[in-house]
């Protein structure tokens, strides 16, 4: 379908950061493109254009956006939170029933999802490589320049994924990848790096990281979710931005060797993790999604997980409190015996 339209429909659902800045250079590249959005963000565009501030200067984008899908688009780009996925696509099933659909979310679970509520030979996976930030209503940020990778979620990759790869090529850098689940497992490790440490602290991961105490929490839970993943048999897939020797370099030293090699790998990041812009924002976290992700493969693999299960219950305290652990309270919530 995608082949056969010189000027394919595109629709982003969901178009916060991520989705509204993929949707938005899209449009810049003479795409036909729609965003589904929540109402302010849409507002904003409508009188002002899409506004994106970052690596890429100062860009001021028409396009269009909208509250709910009305049509059948030639491609969907699903760009909600994975506790999200069902509730976005189950109202627009009949409109997305023949239209290949990528989905955008951390984690390991959003595929499986969509593929109970639509055709799963329309299913493409992607792992989002870039940084992203929403400002305000209306205005974007593209904090760090990367990629994205994309692959089939069930079954080989094949021509509809190369002229999905050309389509978003026009938008930003995209890879295609013969082992797309091997790819979210190791983009879930580099998530559980930073994202638990920012949802509990409030700081960033360059913050994190002056703190022994909070390198040990990141590295212990590191290594409890490599070996949950070791055990269960998956494969993980090198990722552009993810060093993934650095990972195994980590989770493969003594305690002390691997929180200083974890210093060395993140000390200069300056970008804020979706999982604390989510916090900031007053929304919920994919925490669940993301350690939470490791917590259920250990319980079926027989691995145990008391750090990620604790940065769990404690990154869901913050959800309800709206209150930040200082650094030295939060160590005091880990042992580290192991």
């Amino acid at each position: 379908m995608i082949r056969a339209n010189p000027k394919p429909k595109i629709v982003v659902i969901g178009a916060g950061a991520v989705g509204s800045l993929i949707g938005g250079l899209l449009s810049r590249a003479g795409e036909d493109v729609t965003l589904i959005a929540r109402h302010d963000h849409i507002e904003a565009i409508h009188a002002n254009g899409l506004r994106i501030e970052g690596v890429l200067g100062s860009l001021n984008i028409p396009v269009k956006a909208v509250e709910a899908l009305d049509f059948q688009p030639d491609l969907a780009l699903l760009a909600v939170k994975t506790q999200d996925v069902e509730t976005a696509c189950r109202p627009i099933s009949t409109y997305l029933a023949n239209t290949p659909i990528v989905t955008l979310q951390n984690g390991v679970r959003s595929d499986e999802i969509v593929a109970s509520l639509l055709p799963k030979e329309n299913i493409l996976s992607g792992v989002v490589m870039f940084n992203a930030q929403y400002l305000q209503p209306g205005q974007i940020t593209y904090a760090h320049r990367g990629s994205l990778v994309i692959g089939k979620a069930f079954g080989e990759n094949g021509q509809q994924v190369r002229d999905i790869h050309a389509l978003l090529s026009r938008a930003i850098r995209t890879e295609i990848s013969d082992n797309i689940q091997g790819a979210h497992w190791t983009k879930l490790l580099g998530n559980n790096l930073a994202n638990g440490l920012e949802a509990m602290t409030g700081l960033t991961i360059r913050e994190c990281m002056r703190y022994p105490g909070l390198r040990k929490i990141s590295v212990l839970a590191l290594k409890e979710g490599h070996r949950a993943i070791e055990k269960a048999g998956f494969r993980l897939a090198p990722l552009p931005g993810i060093p993934t020797l650095g990972l195994l370099l980590i989770v493969r030293s003594p305690l002390p060797v691997a929180t200083w090699t974890l210093s060395f790998f993140t000390g200069s990041l300056k970008t804020l993790s979706s999982t604390l812009q989510s916090l900031r924002r007053g929304r919920p976290t994919e925490i669940d999604y993301l350690n939470g992700e490791i917590v259920r493969l250990g319980q079926q693999v027989g691995v145990a997980t008391p750090y990620n299960l604790k940065v769990v219950e404690l990154v869901n305290d913050v959800e309800k409190s709206h209150q930040f652990y200082p650094p030295d309270e939060l160590v005091r919530h880990f042992s580290f015996k192991s």
